[in-house]
């Protein structure tokens, strides 16, 4: 009888230890430590199949040029670099319900057209799987279907299709005979994931992963499933509101900047092109006071945003602040300013910023733009809706510099924006633009140019 060992594996890092311990030391999760045996007679980790070419210089390397194809969704063409890459591992990770399954239906559903799909699915059957296939209007005869979770009779399908891409679904159900411990280990992830990879890469076959995320929103599994892959992509949103953002967060092919942004419809995901239009389309022209158009940055994209604020005196003995969409912390380092530098007395109000369209803004370059809403709403002065607000703000109150400034304004004056505020170190010209620039140096300046009326605020 072969020998077994019992060692306890956090499911969350990887971590080993020899006993049951509640809280892993390593990263901290409670009760994610699992008994997993090994025995002696395992079948080795299997390894990339060894490569006969002789060295050679890296000018002389000659690249096909069918080496990348389309998702058929530019957006997530864009996301990726151009595409998939043949031969390449693909993880893609997202909250349950988030549209992980959806998105690469439809993907599938376009390559199928020029190439042979295989998806298998460990999680749902075949005919579940063509239920949301019917719904997605998905009939590529070149896609095939596979439903099984036994890694072993997976490679035997592999085999006998032999596809040019293939979709684990996911690759947390999949289990291989060779290791002893359950579905979703840290030991049966691994292993399952090296054998993919070595399909990938010797048979130049493009894999596509799909991992679940834990509590905390990372990856579930052990960090080396995502250093093994070439490009882990995040779907990201809220399951109850219809916007998606899908985040480059690895990527050996492209920049990991880049990001593409989707709006879940009923027959499916849609493209947003022109994601400014989308989150603008239903402001209103007859604005009050305390709404802001700022010029944030999705990946290096930018996307004017609306912002919302309410100011009103509290029923408690101390003022709420919430938010949704920035960060809280930053809230309060604004409001902090806007009482030392500019005199406006925020002690006994109630504050509340919200962003218009549930995206998560957590770049610097909309602190002006959270200052003047809440300034002027407070003080109940309106902003002029054909403005656009630009720029961080400093604890002294100075008006400091963001990146991509150019490319911001530039999004501004294409939807048809009169003027924009700026920092003044970005030091535009005015010539090279349609639109009226104003640039600030302090956060007083940026509040005269935007409402012409100092005292307003000032004054009860």
């Amino acid at each position: 009888m072969a020998k077994t060992k019992t060692k306890w594996i956090c499911q969350e890092c990887g971590y080993e230890t020899i006993k049951y311990i509640g809280k892993c030391p390593d990263c901290g999760a409670w009760g994610t430590i699992t008994e997993e045996i090994e025995t002696d007679n395992l079948i080795p980790n299997s390894t990339i199949t060894d490569n006969t070419e002789p060295a050679c210089p890296i000018n002389s390397v000659q690249l096909s040029q069918s080496i990348r194809f389309t998702t058929g969704l530019s957006e997530f063409d864009r996301t990726l670099g151009g595409g998939f890459v043949q031969g390449s591992i693909v993880l893609i990770a997202g909250d349950p319900g988030i549209g992980k399954s959806t998105i690469l239906l439809q993907t599938s559903n376009s390559i199928a057209k020029n190439q042979k799909v295989l998806y298998v699915s460990a999680e749902e059957s075949v005919s579940q799987v063509k239920l949301r296939a019917q719904r997605l209007n998905v009939d590529a005869p070149s896609l095939f279907v596979y439903s099984q979770s036994n890694f072993e009779l997976i490679k035997q399908q592999i085999k006998e299709v032999q596809p040019d891409v293939l979709i684990i679904d996911s690759i947390q159900a999949v289990y291989t005979q060779n290791i002893t411990s359950s579905p979703g280990s840290v030991s049966q992830i691994r292993e399952c994931t090296n054998e993919l990879m070595n399909i990938a890469k010797s048979q130049n076959i493009t894999v596509i992963v799909v991992g679940h995320v834990t509590k905390d929103g990372t990856i579930a599994g052990p960090k080396v499933l995502e250093h093994m892959v070439d490009t882990v992509i995040y779907f990201e949103g809220d399951r109850y509101k219809s916007y998606r953002i899908l985040r480059s967060i690895k990527n050996r092919f492209g920049n990991t900047s880049e990001v593409g942004i989707f709006e879940m419809c009923d027959n499916g995901l849609k493209e947003v092109l022109n994601p400014s239009e989308l989150f603008l389309h239903e402001r209103e022209k007859n604005i009050t006071s305390g709404n802001i158009v700022i010029a944030a940055k999705e990946g290096i994209r930018p996307v004017l945003i609306e912002l919302q604020a309410l100011v009103g005196q509290t029923s408690y003995p101390s003022p709420r602040r919430v938010v949704n969409g920035i960060d809280y912390n930053r809230l309060l380092q604004i409001l902090a300013v806007l009482e030392k530098r500019i005199g406006l007395n925020l002690s006994k109000l109630d504050v509340y910023v919200n962003v218009i369209g549930g995206i998560d803004i957590d770049e610097p370059a909309a602190d002006l733009g959270i200052a003047l809403a809440v300034a002027t709403c407070a003080r109940d002065v309106i902003v002029s809706p054909d403005t656009v607000i630009i720029g961080e703000v400093g604890l002294s109150g100075e008006i400091r510099n963001v990146s991509s400034i150019e490319n911001r304004v530039k999004e501004s004056e294409k939807l048809g924006f009169k003027k924009v505020i700026v920092p003044a170190a970005s030091h535009l010209n005015q010539k090279d633009f349609n639109i009226e620039i104003i640039p600030v140096k302090r956060l007083m300046d940026a509040i005269c140019a935007c409402v012409h009326k100092e005292e307003a605020l000032l004054t009860k």
